[in-house]
């Protein structure tokens, strides 16, 4: 007996290390309390699936000459509506992808090129940006600045027909949303919420981030965090979105999947995290979409109402080469598979600002 505990305590103790060094910690037991707290599906309604892919799309990736960068987007032109024009959805609607296009990247011919592709109803841009010790009033410039070039040099992002102002999505590079890495790098900004309201953002698309230690204790969630005076990592926690309330006096925060994913498994044993991710070295597969849906990120009252936000770094050559050699179309043939044809599912391909819109329409009661 005292054998059997020692080992079974020497193998818990390696788990957690095994969990401490991928930073799975922060996140493991509201993990754990989901799984406990699944509540059972309603076979009875038809199931929607909304499907986003969201792009940290970074042209100047590893710092190469314009020439590079301006190829990398002429390949997405040239590319990828030869595979999308191969798919449809439930509503016979397209594949779309959003480009979440860095500020500190902006080049007026390569936005010329993209948003043209986007024009062509192929997709949608929306923000990123990547910054460092940086102070509020120079963000809350940079984030205006950039976002009115989107609107009126490339006639990109949304209006808010209440106040005639531009509205955008973000994605915050580093991972670091709202000052949130432990040693204060890549961000510098406290309160960045409250920013991001102000000048305009429509929701975040940031999380999950992990294995990096950015990653916050709430997954798998819709919600609306509100920024603190002098603090970070206000999205650490928040009011969920549900049917009949619609509280966006915070920040709406569109989380994608956070999972475990025990068929791929390191060294045998551990398994491997399941944040999303699509690249050369995360390629799609059918357990992949299948354990997304399973994350069950929906609005509460509407459970039957399922939001997938997946994400990828689309400029950077290995990853174009999975998606444009095969990756995508595998993508999109698994999703047309398991929800569009199969009875009881109806698939929608989205974008950033189409799932936002869905969203709230759901909680107001429109939809």
């Amino acid at each position: 007996m005292i054998y059997i505990l020692f080992t079974l305590s020497i193998a818990v103790f390696l788990f957690y290390l095994a969990l401490k060094s991928r930073n799975v910690d922060t996140w493991f037991f509201p993990y754990l309390f989901s799984k406990v707290n699944t509540r059972p599906v309603n076979a009875a309604k038809k199931q929607h699936i909304y499907f986003c892919l969201a792009d940290h799309f970074e042209p100047y990736w590893g710092k190469p000459n314009e020439v590079v960068a301006k190829n990398r987007v002429e390949r997405w032109l040239r590319e990828y509506p030869l595979i999308a024009d191969m798919h449809r959805d439930s509503d016979g609607n397209r594949p779309k992808h959003t480009f979440f296009y860095p500020e500190e990247e902006y080049n007026q011919a390569i936005l010329d090129t993209l948003s043209g592709l986007c024009k062509h109803g192929y997709g949608d841009i929306e923000i990123h940006l990547h910054h460092d010790n940086d102070t509020a009033e120079n963000l809350t410039q940079l984030l205006r600045s950039f976002k009115y070039k989107l609107a009126r040099q490339h006639g990109m992002l949304h209006c808010n027909p209440q106040t005639g102002d531009y509205l955008y999505g973000f994605i915050h590079g580093n991972w670091a949303l709202d000052n949130s890495n432990p040693d204060g790098r890549w961000c510098g900004v406290n309160n960045e919420l409250s920013i991001l309201k102000e000048t305009g953002c429509y929701a975040d698309f940031t999380m999950p981030s992990a294995p990096n230690p950015a990653q916050v204790k709430k997954i798998n969630s819709i919600y609306f965090a509100q920024g603190r005076p002098g603090m970070s990592r206000a999205h650490e926690s928040g009011i969920d979105v549900r049917v009949g309330h619609w509280d966006d006096k915070g920040l709406l925060m569109i989380q994608g999947p956070l999972t475990l994913n025990w068929k791929h498994r390191k060294f045998g044993i551990f398994p491997k995290i399941e944040n999303g991710e699509l690249s050369y070295s995360a390629p799609p597969n059918a357990y992949r979409v299948e354990l997304w849906k399973n994350c069950r990120i929906c609005i509460a009252g509407a459970d039957e109402h399922i939001f997938i936000k997946t994400y990828t770094h689309g400029a950077m050559e290995p990853t174009m080469d999975m998606f444009f050699s095969g990756g995508l179309d595998l993508l999109w043939r698994e999703l047309e598979r398991q929800y569009r044809d199969r009875e009881g599912y109806a698939l929608h391909y989205v974008t950033a600002w189409e799932m936002y819109k869905k969203i709230q329409e759901i909680a107001k009661g429109v939809s």
